[in-house]
């Protein structure tokens, strides 16, 4: 039996089925919340016994010998998405915006089946986000926002998209903050 560096191996949960298509290099990964798709570009061996997927440098293609060098980083890109994908399809992931400021509110609004958000960060207008119906929003308070989904990527994409309308401000700490950040604030000029 040929041996495989450790890097190389990915250990599937007991919960996650995959289903690995070799005519379209296609390797879909079925869990209890979700189900996801990976469009591969090398080659992989799954271990059923152990419950392992193992990435090789293979290409399913024949390639040029410039892009023979990218092969080490095209299995590390695969392996970083397929470990994405089982934690994406396995919890669900949430982020929390916490408005800091006078004044500073939002609302949630339910429109013909879209999800809009309402802002009021001490403009003279007030500011709507549209919210896709992959994720859910939550608007506890006036000036808490929770954001969950299964894709961790379009939540953190999606909470720097509101934090990019009023981002904290270094001298008064004012903004849109994360839940957990915290803000340096200078000191103003003295006389």
């Amino acid at each position: 039996m040929r041996t495989f560096s450790k890097r190389s191996l990915i250990k599937i949960p007991t919960d996650i089925f995959v289903l690995y298509c070799q005519k379209k290099n296609l390797l879909t990964f079925v869990g209890h919340l979700s189900r996801k798709s990976l469009q591969l570009k090398l080659k992989i061996l799954i271990l059923k016994p152990k419950n392992q997927i193992v990435i090789t440098r293979l290409p399913f293609f024949e390639i040029s010998g410039n892009e023979k060098k990218k092969l080490k980083a095209a299995q590390k890109t695969a392996i970083a998405l397929i470990k994405q994908i089982i934690l994406e399809i396995s919890f669900v992931f949430s982020k929390k915006l916490i408005f800091v400021g006078v004044g500073y509110k939002t609302f949630s609004i339910a429109l013909f089946k879209t999800h809009v958000l309402h802002f009021k960060l001490g403009f003279s207008h007030s500011i709507y986000f549209k919210i896709s119906n992959l994720l859910n929003v939550f608007c506890l308070k006036a000036t808490t926002i929770f954001i969950c989904g299964n894709s961790y990527q379009k939540i953190t994409q999606i909470s720097a998209l509101i934090r990019s309308n009023k981002y904290p401000e270094p001298y008064k700490g004012k903004g849109i903050l994360n839940e957990n950040e915290k803000i340096c604030i200078k000191e103003g000029k003295t006389i």
